[in-house]
């Protein structure tokens, strides 16, 4: 089996950052972007989705937090599409259920090559853990673009922000660990689509 990991690195007048994703993992993270919440969360993603990421940033967080979330967004997005090569033989599409606590989020993904993202957080604190909670929405988007791939998220109910935002990282981790699952037998050598190509 190919190994399905990529490394890269990013810089820019606002951000630095260095990346190291492999797909076939066991869920371990080494993550430093200098907003605890933004770690936390990207952390669930890795955990959950049964990835390894290491991912250093140094940004701009003397102007605010959306340049870093933005670009490790990019990044990560970057990183996957990297890893997946031609997308032969994935499952592409995944979808997910996630609870925590009184918080459920419903994520679909289809690794189609086409990017696009449907978010539907409903957070009404401003911030979470010195995160702005209108980035947590432009991470995902962002992160569907660079990732080249179909993304809806849909807060179906919650009361609290922590658990809203974190239900919605889970639920997309289960969905991305089932969109990036290798399938069996002779679809395993076809790219998963009518074209031919994702």
């Amino acid at each position: 089996m190919k190994i399905r990991q990529s490394e890269l690195s990013r810089k820019t007048n606002e951000c630095e950052i260095s990346i190291c994703l492999h797909l076939d993992g066991r869920g371990e993270a080494d993550i430093s972007t200098s907003i605890g919440f933004l770690d936390h969360l990207i952390g669930n993603l890795t955990k959950h989705a049964g990835f390894n990421l290491n991912l250093t940033c140094r940004g701009d967080l003397v102007v605010d937090d959306h340049h870093t979330v933005e670009d490790c967004a990019l990044s990560i997005g970057a990183a996957l599409d990297q890893a997946l090569g031609e997308r032969r033989g994935i499952a592409r599409f995944g979808w997910s259920y996630a609870p925590l606590d009184e918080a459920l989020a419903r994520v679909v993904v289809d690794l189609s090559g086409r990017p696009y993202a449907d978010i539907n957080l409903g957070l009404s604190r401003e911030t979470l853990g010195g995160l702005a909670a209108e980035n947590l929405t432009h991470f995902l988007q962002s992160l569907a673009a660079a990732g080249r791939f179909c993304l809806h998220v849909d807060l179906i109910k919650g009361q609290n922000d922590h658990h809203r935002a974190e239900a919605a990282f889970k639920g997309l981790a289960l969905a991305l660990r089932q969109a990036t699952g290798l399938v069996q037998g002779p679809a395993a050598l076809e790219v998963p689509s009518t074209k031919g190509v994702l």
